[in-house]
């Protein structure tokens, strides 16, 4: 800074007033050119910074959805052996087969079992509520997102009437089974079509609850898919 000083000093002592405007424009230049660098910079750090916070995030809904896909893959497979079970049930009271009547009075009792995801928050939601999904980019994955939040919202619905159903079952099985040894002791309440309805109900409830969860991992792929490619 002393250097330019002096500079302009020896202009303007020399009286050479052309030189010194033609000076004084270049050191403006100068910093013209210096102050556009430093905000260049300050914002090829600030799109650095912000990069790495979106792919932060990715990779955080990343771990969620695979979390997600394993619970939700737990839960196919849990209601596909119960409901084989109630196919199986359906058929022995619909023939009076009273010769495997232990087998239906285990049977029954797992009627009282069913599965429950049940996310109380979501990623979206999250995202939305603090403001941060406004740091993610790409439109696809937060529409694949708010999609995801919609079927979670269905996935907890189904099983809520789920639960409520076996609320109902619950008094009639009491009827029927003694619960701690697992002891019939109404075979004919148990071979009743009224008792066969419930696992009629259930598995109406477990072929949806199978359908919706299968949409959710398709859902969950198609997000990780777009994931990925951001990542």
């Amino acid at each position: 800074m002393k250097f330019f000083r002096k500079i302009r000093q020896s202009f303007l002592s020399d009286g050479k007033t052309i030189p010194y405007l033609k000076y004084a424009i270049g050191e403006i230049v100068l910093v013209v050119i210096g102050i556009l660098i430093a905000l260049t910079i300050n914002n090829w750090n600030q799109s650095r910074i912000k990069l790495q916070e979106e792919l932060n995030y990715y990779s955080n809904i990343k771990r969620q959805l695979l979390e997600d896909t394993q619970v939700i893959s737990n839960n196919i497979n849990f209601n596909q052996f119960y409901y084989e079970q109630y196919q199986y049930a359906i058929e022995l009271i619909e023939n009076n087969d009273r010769s495997n009547l232990d087998s239906l009075g285990i049977i029954a009792v797992n009627l009282l079992e069913y599965s429950d995801f049940h996310q109380e928050t979501n990623t979206y939601q999250s995202l939305v509520n603090s403001g941060e999904i406004k740091l993610l980019n790409n439109q696809e994955v937060i529409e694949g997102l708010q999609r995801l939040e919609e079927i979670y919202i269905y996935i907890n619905k189904i099983e809520e009437a789920h639960f409520e159903i076996i609320k109902i079952i619950f008094p009639e099985l009491n009827k029927i089974i003694r619960l701690r040894s697992i002891k019939v002791e109404n075979e004919d309440l148990l071979f009743k079509y009224q008792f066969q309805n419930y696992f009629i109900i259930i598995s109406d409830i477990m072929r949806e609850k199978d359908e919706i969860y299968n949409r959710a991992l398709d859902e969950i792929n198609a997000i990780l898919g777009l994931i990925d490619k951001e990542l």
